[in-house]
């Protein structure tokens, strides 16, 4: 086990190689992201209502 002031120096070192994406990068991939969650949605949504209808067919009879 490391020496808790080597661990530090380590964790430094580790942090200082972390890459931040830039501003534009990170709201290009918020958007994709609230896209993709209102595409699956309304996938979800079509779904649920395809089934629902077929059910209401099926038991109506």
């Amino acid at each position: 086990m490391a020496n808790p002031l080597q661990f530090l120096q380590q964790v430094r070192v580790e942090a200082s190689k972390i890459v931040w994406p830039a501003r534009r990068e990170v709201m290009l991939t918020t958007v994709m992201v609230m896209i993709m969650a209102a595409l699956t949605a309304l996938f979800f949504s079509a779904v649920d209502l395809i089934v629902q209808f077929g059910l209401q067919m099926i038991l109506s009879t």
